[in-house]
This record gives C-alpha cells, sequence and structure tokens, in this order.
C-alpha cells in the first residue's frame, strides 16, 4: 500500500469559511464585565467608593453657622453662672476669694493699703454683711463677747465640765 502525505488543504468537499471583516467594522456579543475597582481607587476614595453614601455625610462639615470664640464664650458662661448662684454660694464664694483674705491678713499685720484696696476691702465686707443679715446669720465676734460678761460665768462652765469628766472615768 501506498502512503498518501496529509495536507492542510481541504479540497472541494470542505466547507467554506466566511469572508474576514475588520476589526472596527465587527460588533462585539456582548459588554466587556467589568471587574474590581478602577484604576487609583484608592487614592482618590471620593470618586469610586461613596457613590450611595452621600446621604450619610456629616452635616457639620461645610456648616456656615458662625462659631462664638475665646471670650465670648467665657462672657456667657460667667453671666449664666452668677444668676444660678443662691446667696449662700455668693456668701462663700465671698468668703473664699484670696484677694479678701490677703487685704485681712495684711490688715492683721499693721501694713498700710492704697485707696483702691481699702474701697474694694470695704464693699466686699459690706456685701458679705448684707448676705449674712439676708441669711438669717449672726456674727460670731458679737456673741462671743455677750457671753463673756463674768469670769464666774466661765468658771462655773469650767465647773461642770470638770464634774462630768470625773463621773466619766468612775464609769
Amino acid at each position: 500500500m501506498t502512503r498518501i502525505k496529509k495536507t492542510r488543504k481541504a479540497g472541494d468537499a470542505a466547507p467554506k469559511h466566511a469572508p474576514r471583516t475588520k476589526k472596527s467594522e465587527r460588533v462585539l456579543a456582548r459588554k466587556k464585565q467589568d471587574s474590581g475597582n478602577k484604576a487609583g481607587s484608592r487614592q482618590n476614595p471620593e470618586g469610586s467608593a461613596a457613590k450611595g453614601s452621600q446621604a450619610a455625610k456629616d452635616p457639620r462639615i461645610g456648616s456656615k453657622k458662625p462659631v462664638a470664640l475665646g471670650t465670648e464664650v467665657m462672657a456667657s458662661q460667667a453671666k449664666v453662672a452668677k444668676t444660678k448662684l443662691t446667696d449662700e454660694q455668693r456668701l462663700l464664694q465671698l468668703e473664699e476669694d484670696p484677694r479678701l483674705n490677703q487685704l485681712l491678713d495684711m490688715l492683721e499685720e499693721g501694713r498700710d493699703l492704697s485707696a483702691a484696696d481699702q474701697q474694694w476691702l470695704e464693699q466686699q465686707l459690706a456685701k458679705i454683711e448684707t448676705l449674712m443679715q439676708k441669711l438669717g446669720i449672726e456674727d460670731l465676734d458679737e456673741t462671743d463677747i455677750v457671753s463673756n460678761d463674768s469670769d464666774e460665768a466661765l468658771l462655773d462652765k469650767f465647773d461642770t465640765g470638770l464634774a462630768q469628766l470625773q463621773n466619766y472615768q468612775k464609769e
């Protein structure tokens, strides 16, 4: 038997191919599927990532409302604080004032005060006195003077205290 060499030519019996068309004339069967993020999406997150998150935007960003700065805020807070203080709180605040205590210490030492300091001190003491009268608080110095009238009264108090101490020690 003789051997026949295979060829690529199909011959007359082979099916005919459609003629070739140019690439620009060809129509794709379907649109190419998008996969992944667009190029540069990591550096430009607002363009690609936040399509539906526009409603979740922070409302404070871009606000046109004026913002009060340091001194105005402090002044408004001081006004609110002054109106809420009761008479007792005002009295405590006046008595704990460091300037008042310093000036009173200077007076006790016998130093002379300037006219402005003296005037301020008198005003503060007058405020304290009026608040004490409003609250019905008596000055302790005046009550001590009344009770220290006689030495015999003090001696009697001492004797009663001594008697109570002795009774306690017996028990």
